[in-house]
This record gives structure tokens, C-alpha cells and sequence, in this order.
């Protein structure tokens, strides 16, 4: 399955992080609204939630989940059980990692990740974006963004030259 053939987005503690990075923001919150606008769905595991949440100022992280259609996903006892069992399947002890690639298996989501080669340790089938948003210099003084891709299998694969995505629409 690639990442295009998902229902929606899960998110790790790295997507939460770049959502709340002012030079990260905008390409965040773009690859958010592009899969709502194709009808996705985003979850974010509550552990998640734990390890970014640092402070009240954290407005964008906060508005995120008080949106009416983020799912935010509780380990109750039997997805913990599930959760240790594939712990214990794939010899990963970060339940934290172990728990965002079973909510992606389960709603056939791509995870938005900072770092793929977790999540491919887990599961190396499971749709994987890198969202890592460079600040570049531009001409105008401003910073440009460049986003690098991850997606399945392919470690380090970059979308071609002049292909655009929503995190960096204009191709470069």
C-alpha cells in the first residue's frame, strides 16, 4: 500500500513537534489539510500527545486536538496486550512506536513521522512519510521549505524534480 493509497494520516511524536516549530508549521499543517481535503482521517495516539505536550503555549498542538475529526487513540488493557504482543513479535520495546504502527495497520493510515527507521523496525510495510522541513535561505531573505520523502520501503526516496506535493508546492 503506498502513501497515497491511505485513508488518512497517523501521526508521531516528530509530526506533533514539526506542528508546533514555527519554520515546520506551515508544511505540517499543509499535509494535514491535504488529507482532509481527500477525505482522510488523522489519529494521534494518546502517548503521542504525552511525549510532545511541554506547555500550555503549544497553541497550534492544542487547537489540533480540540478538532472534531482527530482521533485520538487511548491504549485501554486490550490494545495494550495487542501492543505487547507485537512488542514482543517484532523484539521492539517502544510501545510508544509499537502502538502508532498498530493504529495505522488498523485504519490503513500513512505515518507522518521525524523517523522512519523506527517505524520500519516495526513494521517495514507500513506507509511512511518523513515530514523533514529544511529552513532554507531564499533570495527574499525568508526561508523556503524543502520536504524530503519516505514513503514504504524506500528509504530516502525524494519525489522527481518538478513533481509538487502539499508540503512543498512549489517543486523544488
Amino acid at each position: 500500500m503506498s502513501a497515497a493509497a491511505t485513508a488518512g494520516l497517523t501521526l508521531d511524536t516528530g509530526a506533533l513537534l514539526a506542528l508546533d516549530h514555527p519554520g515546520k508549521a506551515v508544511a505540517m499543517q499543509a499535509r494535514l489539510d491535504e488529507a482532509r481535503r481527500r477525505g482522510g482521517t488523522i489519529c494521534i495516539p494518546a502517548e503521542v500527545v504525552a511525549q510532545a505536550w511541554r506547555s500550555s503555549r503549544q497553541a497550534r498542538l492544542a487547537r489540533l486536538l480540540k478538532s472534531s475529526d482527530i482521533d485520538v487513540a487511548v491504549m485501554t488493557p486490550s490494545v495494550a496486550r495487542s501492543v505487547g504482543l507485537m512488542c514482543a513479535d517484532v523484539k521492539d520495546n517502544d510501545v510508544v512506536d509499537v502502538h502508532v504502527v498498530l493504529c495505522a495497520r488498523q485504519r490503513h493510515h500513512a505515518i507522518v513521522t521525524s523517523d522512519p527507521h523506527d517505524i520500519a523496525r516495526v513494521d517495514p510495510a507500513v506507509p511512511r512519510i518523513l515530514v523533514l522541513v529544511d529552513c532554507i535561505g531564499s533570495s527574499s531573505g525568508g526561508h523556503g521549505f524543502r520536504a524530503n520523502w519516505d514513503v514504504g520501503g524506500e528509504p530516502g526516496h525524494r519525489l522527481p524534480r518538478g513533481r509538487s506535493s502539499s508540503l512543498n508546492p512549489s517543486g523544488r
